[in-house]
């Protein structure tokens, strides 16, 4: 039995939770990766799996071996990395996890990577709060705002820049606030991130101001607060990727450009381990290139 192979497998079934979607990712039939994942356990005298005819999930067991297959795993990348198996091209599936506006960001330059490095694929996760990096699976992912966890290495790529917007229509029955202070009088549309939502933070350069509001609609999703702004639903503080062709189209207005949402740090987040394989390091070089070309982002 090749144990790195089987590792594999039962890394790719554990984080599909299905022995035929593991089966298609890897390119196998479902009875081989069956066969793979029994050799596994029979090797370790342990069971990875609890197998029933409409349900699989991971053992206690199996899931403390999910840590060690993922170190001998990249150990195994990284040894083929320096003896330069793959030092022309990286190759394998790096799962990368992002808000949904910067995943429409990435996914717009993604194709001269991919042409690049013909064995690499990518595989985009669009959610708003923070994962489980390890127990999901994910490789990179972008945060925004100070990363609490100490556990996962972090660096520091660029910075938000977000506008308060309202839709041409509401700014002619509502009007627009001309100060913080008035925000909280408009009808106010919420993302809500973490658990958070109900308070803005507003910035001039030198002075900062929090403001508390009572949202008549919230979402935790930057893409359903943005239809409903362009509804004329009420005020949002919109990323400026989804904001800025629609301020320079007229289908948005900027309603405070004085007093500007404040900046936010845009972090990417990895488990801490000592090696990162190649094909991690190279969407990870990619996505600081790519935040660093759009000026609003990089400053």
């Amino acid at each position: 039995m090749d144990i790195v192979c089987a590792l594999r497998t039962f890394l790719r079934v554990a984080e599909t939770g299905s022995f035929s979607a593991a089966a298609v990712d890897l390119g196998l039939t479902q009875p081989a990766v069956s066969r793979q994942v029994s050799a596994l356990e029979e090797h370790l005298s342990i069971r990875l799996f609890h197998r029933t005819t409409n349900a699989l999930a991971l053992t206690l067991e199996g899931e403390q071996v999910i840590t060690m297959a993922l170190k001998v795993v990249d150990a195994v990348d990284t040894l083929n990395e320096a003896s330069g198996a793959e030092a022309a091209n990286a190759m394998g599936r790096v799962r990368l996890a992002l808000p949904a506006p910067l995943g429409l960001y990435v996914s717009d330059r993604l194709a001269p990577l991919l042409e690049l490095h013909p064995g690499l694929s990518v595989e985009l996760l669009l959610r708003e709060d923070p994962s489980d990096l390890i127990g999901e699976g994910i490789d990179l992912e972008v945060r925004l705002g100070p990363v609490s966890d100490s556990s996962l290495m972090c660096r520091r790529i660029g910075w938000t820049t977000a506008f308060l917007c309202a839709a041409p229509s509401y700014v002619e029955r509502c009007g627009v606030p001309k100060a913080p202070t008035e925000v909280s009088d408009h009808e106010c549309i919420c993302y809500s991130r973490a658990g958070d939502g109900r308070s803005w933070l507003f910035s001039n350069g030198s002075d900062e101001m929090i403001v508390r509001i009572s949202p008549r609609l919230v979402a935790n999703s930057a893409l359903a607060v943005h239809r409903a702004v362009m509804n004329g639903s009420g005020l949002a503080v919109l990323s400026h990727i989804l904001a800025c062709p629609d301020i320079e189209a007229g289908r948005l207005i900027n309603a405070m450009p004085d007093f500007p949402p404040a900046r936010l740090p845009i972090n990417l987040v990895y488990p801490s381990r000592k090696n990162l394989p190649l094909r991690v390091r190279t969407v990870l070089d990619f996505l600081v290139v790519a935040i660093r070309e759009d000026p609003l982002m990089a400053a």
